[in-house]
């Protein structure tokens, strides 16, 4: 199937890092930034409100919260708290939304100055941290609830963080190789314990309490607390390079269909190495309970930098170095959809 270019939502003043989306209120977050460099690029987190314009998704948008110097580089949404990753240091935000009263004088000069790809009526407008961006008839707050340092490595770094199954607590991992576990919302660490020997490149939470985490030391491991389970062996039952060594890229869990008790796992495993030949990437389904493979399919030679999977366990997504996204069935992993969607780094992405 040929790439087909998708049609714009969103066009950010700033690099984007990280994607969620908040299905209750119908919002999508988008947060990213330059970072520290004096570039003049901004830092912020946007919240956008999406809605249905003549049959076609739109979103506008509603609040920008600044993160002054700090580019926010991944995301975990918990209900109307937003835990972002920023530097070395995990920053607990609280969101909430209310139909507006009327704007006071001062508002509606504001609203004059316009954001990026808003649509008619829409009226942001960018402030410091913890203020407010009115769109017509909606307006959101932001708080800040606590900030913690989460990764200690001589370049400390937060790669990744995400919520539990009932968002009492909140994983971080980093370029440290330390997983940690923090209490929600107080960020009161509970575990720490050394996952890998180098960069933690991702994690997943299951509502059983099994966590695993991938990393550069080329390993994906099960957890139970800190006690190791068992690790991942995707060549099992699929194919073996003895020259070309794969590390995992991303991981995520997944609903069965049909059957809400059950779960899978997924993986998506790349060359360790940039080769003037790259040999393919590849995608594996596991057992969630035994963590057996079920099935390895390849996906493209391009470098995939992100994994998503839909609420309904029913499709994967991925996102390439390159730009490119891809879409596939969970069951089968049999590509349905690819998009040569932007002309860079995908680094998140949602279904």
């Amino acid at each position: 199937m040929g790439r087909r270019r998708a049609p714009e939502l969103y066009r950010a003043p700033f690099p984007l890092y990280a994607l969620q989306v908040d299905p209750s209120a119908g919002l999508l977050i988008a947060a990213g930034g330059g970072g520290a460099a004096k570039t003049g690029i901004k830092n912020g987190v946007h919240f956008l409100q999406l809605e249905q314009i003549n049959g076609r998704l739109g979103a506008s948008l509603l609040h920008s919260h600044d993160t002054e110097t700090r580019a926010t580089m991944n995301l975990a949404l918990a209900g109307n708290i937003l835990a972002t990753g920023q530097d070395a240091h995990c920053h607990l935000l609280r969101f909430q939304t209310h139909q507006q009263k009327g704007k006071t004088k001062a508002e509606k000069a504001a609203s004059k100055e316009q954001g990026p790809r808003q649509r008619k009526g829409a009226a942001p407008v960018e402030k410091t941290s913890g203020a407010e961006t009115h769109q017509e008839g909606i307006e959101l707050t932001v708080e800040n609830l606590q900030a913690v340092q989460t990764d200690f490595s001589p370049e400390p770094f937060q790669k990744v963080v995400c919520f539990n199954h009932d968002n009492t607590l909140l994983a971080t991992g980093g370029t440290d190789g330390y997983v940690r576990i923090w209490k929600v919302p107080s960020l009161e660490k509970v575990l720490e314990f050394r996952a890998h020997e180098g960069e933690i490149e991702d994690l997943a939470l299951g509502p059983d309490g099994k966590l695993v985490t991938v990393g550069w030391d080329l390993k994906a491991s099960v957890w139970q607390k800190d006690q190791l389970v068992t690790q991942l062996h995707w060549q099992e039952n699929g194919p073996t390079f003895s020259n070309t060594p794969y590390r995992y890229q991303a991981c995520r869990f997944g609903q069965v269909p049909d059957q809400p008790t059950r779960l899978r796992l997924f993986t998506v495993q790349i060359p360790h190495k940039r080769l003037r030949q790259p040999p393919p990437c590849y995608l594996t389904a596991w057992d969630g309970s035994t963590f057996l493979p079920l099935r390895t399919k390849p996906c493209g030679h391009e470098v995939i930098s992100c994994l998503s999977v839909s609420e309904s366990g029913t499709f994967l997504g991925l996102g390439t170095v390159t730009g490119s996204v891809a879409i596939y069935i969970a069951f089968s992993l049999q590509e349905v959809f690819l998009c040569g969607c932007c002309s860079c780094y995908v680094s998140g992405l949602l279904l």
